[in-house]
C-alpha cells in the first residue's frame, strides 16, 4: 500500500496503489492527514470512529476524503493510525477507527489547509489490485 503526490501548481494530486480497497482507503486517509500535519508527531491518545457511505466507489472516495478533512480541520483531531473496512451492499460503506489526539498546531507542524476533495481527475480501477487518483483543492 502506498501513495504518492504528483506535481500540480495549486492543488494536491495523489495516486494510491494497494492490494485491496481497505488498504487503498487507509492510504488515501494518510495522504490527507500528512498533507495537513506531520503525522510523526501525533500520539495515539484517543480513538474516533467514522462511518461513510457512497452510491459507488467514486462517491465513497469523495465522501471519505471530505470526512477526513472535516475531522482534521474542523473538529481538530489529528489521526496517526487508521483502520478501515469497506463493505458493499446496495451502496458502499466504510467503517473506520482512527487513533490520535487533539490537534496542537505547533506540536503537529500544521502545513496547509485542504479546502475540499474534487471529482476532477478522479479515477479508481480494480484489477485485483486497486489504483486511485484524486485531487484535493488547497
Amino acid at each position: 500500500m502506498s501513495y504518492k503526490s504528483l506535481e500540480h501548481a495549486t492543488d494536491a494530486i495523489f495516486e494510491v496503489n494497494a492490494e485491496n480497497l481497505d488498504d487503498a482507503f487507509v492510504a488515501a486517509a494518510k495522504s490527507v492527514i500528512e498533507t495537513i500535519l506531520d503525522i510523526t508527531t501525533i500520539e495515539e491518545k484517543e480513538e474516533k470512529t467514522l462511518a461513510v457511505s457512497g452510491k459507488d466507489l467514486r462517491y465513497l472516495l469523495y465522501n471519505w476524503l471530505e470526512e477526513l478533512i472535516i475531522l482534521t480541520i474542523t473538529d481538530g483531531f489529528a489521526a496517526k493510525t487508521v483502520t478501515v473496512k469497506v463493505e458493499k451492499n446496495s451502496e458502499y460503506h466504510i467503517c473506520a477507527k482512527l487513533r490520535g489526539e487533539k490537534i496542537d498546531i505547533k506540536k503537529h507542524h500544521f502545513r496547509v489547509e485542504i479546502k475540499a476533495p474534487t471529482f476532477h481527475e478522479m479515477e479508481i480501477r480494480q484489477n485485483g489490485a486497486v489504483y486511485m487518483r484524486y485531487l484535493l483543492d488547497l
